[in-house]
């Protein structure tokens, strides 16, 4: 069988993205695979596509309920029988959904986890035809994950006592090296069959925001837009999100927002409306970035520091799900690392768990400090290479780097002669000489190094500090009150082998790119006709198109149904329900220019 041809005819698409093809060839020979694609890389095709080929069920393990829905809506659009199973549904609407799998009238079925500690439910898994069983945000079934779930183990258990024994695909966009390995031994999944193609996004412009005042550089941004595109402003706290969302609506920015405090219904109501593109913009906490399928989300902005690489990476990811340019943005002041801190010391985790969860705060705490390339210091904390990306905030930064190779042997000095048993505060303190009495017990004002930066303040001291962590001169101990203590890069600074180069904060605003034959006003008459049509069929505008397809339409505009063919997410299919009408919006546009 010629996968392309079935790709193009089911889904539209001419092509795979990478590891795409490589995954389906190895479900369709019965290998159990892991696929580790980034956010946005099309992993839904990877279970999707063999659904349609083999002749029984897939079943889909997902914690994302919330997005559930908007899965089915699309694959039922696409022509391929879908439903769901969770708890959203009374028993009533269970056992009709559970009837129609049984009569053969579905080809993927979506339930969450948690359905395994059900015996009734796994009774009517062993009675069911299944070929797959595709395991979604596999990276929930480890402890080392950022979103371990014990409820991801329970099911785990099960699948090798099903009859069929169907093949297991495990996907996942967000897993370290200590995460693979954990996913591969629970699932007896081997390395040969683990694909993973690297977590470069090429379309997201990262850019980190230091020392701004945040609300303004959120005007002037939405203000610097020529049409309030798609975002997604993630906050810390339900506090900062009713605060953001309030003084958006003030500054006239339609904005919704988010959070696990506000009612079922509200958040249902205010999801729906940025889904299908009724209000632009979405404040929300994390509880949000998990549940957002929304392909033309052109930015992603944080207001304060995630707790994680893994979150802030799976986050950010939610801009430019489509392929098209988008921004990923991190706005960053030290009150929130006192937020993140208070926020593990509040959790529930024991003594381990919360040692764990500093250690990752750090490691996120020196992504916002350096001055490396940000795309590529992710990449390498996934245990990925990959060169400098050349867009975001620090590869964009020209100016002349400063020899600052005197001031980190300072710092570096100061903390061998304090026995690296000290933290960042009173390292700094000691370097400015301050007259703090708790240096006096310690007899610090003693040391060669107390008041040797005195000229500086504490808190540029303690920002140089951060710096030499970031770029690993300096290293922390795990807990709450990590210590720092030299490198061993840090040594050869401090013999002369190595000289630090530093440079001032830098802020860019990334724009969009189109092709040069893009009509932005065809564009929007596409975008009228495309929510029109999502309105009658009561789906949200991308499951119709997305708006890269629009953006397709409106630079090649075709003007008969073998050209639209060719835009890219346009199969059979789709021609056929909506393509008559598209072209004639195209005919008519193109009539009166």
């Amino acid at each position: 069988m010629n996968l392309e041809v079935k790709l193009k005819e089911v889904f539209g698409y001419e092509k795979f993205r990478a590891g795409q093809k490589q995954i389906i060839e190895q479900v369709l020979s019965n290998h159990d695979t892991l696929g580790i694609l980034p956010t946005g890389a099309g992993k839904s095709i990877c279970y999707q596509l063999p659904a349609v080929i083999q002749s029984g069920i897939t079943l889909v393990i997902s914690p994302l309920i919330s997005l559930m829905k908007d899965q089915v809506d699309q694959l039922n659009i696409t022509g391929i029988p879908a439903t769901f199973i969770n708890s959203t549904l009374n028993e009533q609407e269970s056992k009709e959904r559970m009837q129609q799998v049984l009569q053969g009238h579905i080809k993927i079925l979506f339930v969450a986890p948690e359905r395994f500690e059900l015996e009734t439910f796994n009774h009517f898994v062993k009675s069911l035809p299944l070929d797959l069983i595709a395991i979604d945000e596999a990276h929930c079934i480890s402890q080392w994950g950022h979103d371990f779930r014990p409820s991801y183990l329970t099911f785990a258990h099960h699948l090798r006592s099903l009859p069929t024994q169907p093949t297991v695909l495990a996907l996942t966009a967000t897993a370290t090296p200590q995460v693979t390995s954990d996913i591969q031994t629970l699932l007896s999944i081997s390395a040969n069959h683990t694909v993973k193609t690297g977590f470069l996004r090429e379309n997201l412009h990262f850019e980190v925001v230091k020392g701004i005042e945040k609300r303004s550089f959120l005007k002037k941004y939405l203000h610097a837009q020529e049409a309030l595109s798609a975002g997604i402003i993630y906050a810390s706290t339900r506090k900062e999100v009713d605060e953001v969302y309030t003084w958006l609506n003030n500054q006239n920015f339609p904005a919704v927002r988010y959070h696990a405090g506000l009612s079922e219904s509200e958040r249902q109501h205010n999801q729906e409306q940025f889904l299908f593109d009724e209000i632009p913009l979405m404040v929300a906490t994390n509880a949000f970035g998990m549940g957002i399928n929304k392909p033309n989300v052109r930015f992603v902005i944080h207001y304060g520091m995630p707790a994680t690489i893994e979150s802030y990476y799976q986050e950010a990811g939610r801009a430019g799900r489509d392929g098209l340019e988008a921004d990923a943005i991190l706005l960053y002041s030290p009150n929130d690392l006192r937020i993140r801190n208070f926020l593990i010391e509040q959790g529930d985790g024991d003594e381990q768990h919360k040692e764990q969860a500093y250690e990752k705060l750090r490691q996120m705490q020196a992504y916002t400090h350096s001055e490396t390339c940000l795309q590529r210091y992710i990449l390498q904390y996934f245990g990925d290479e990959g060169e400098n990306c050349g867009k975001c905030t620090n590869c964009l930064d020209d100016r002349e780097q400063l020899d600052i190779t005197v001031d980190a042997q300072k710092v570096l000095s100061c903390v061998i002669r304090m026995g690296e048993r000290f933290g960042k505060t009173m390292v700094a303190q000691v370097l400015v000489g301050s007259k703090n009495k708790n240096l006096t017990k310690w007899n610090f004002e003693q040391l060669s190094t107390f008041g040797i930066m005195k000229q500086h303040s504490q808190k540029n001291v303690g920002e140089l500090i951060d710096f030499l962590v970031a770029e690993g001169y300096l290293q922390v101990t795990p807990g709450k009150f990590p210590l720092l203590f030299v490198s061993t890069e840090g040594h050869q600074v401090l013999r002369g082998h190595l000289n630090v180069f530093r440079r001032a904060p830098f802020v860019t605003v990334a724009q969009n790119e189109t092709g040069d034959n893009f009509n932005s006003k065809l564009f929007d008459h596409l975008r009228t006709l495309r929510l029109e049509v999502a309105k009658d069929e009561g789906v949200p505008p991308f499951m119709i198109f997305s708006d890269s397809s629009l953006k397709d339409m409106a630079e090649k505009s075709p003007q008969d149904e073998t050209s639209f063919l060719s835009i890219s997410g346009v199969g059979p299919i789709k021609l056929k329900k909506y393509g008559q009408e598209f072209i004639q919006v195209i005919q008519n546009f193109n009539n009166k220019k």
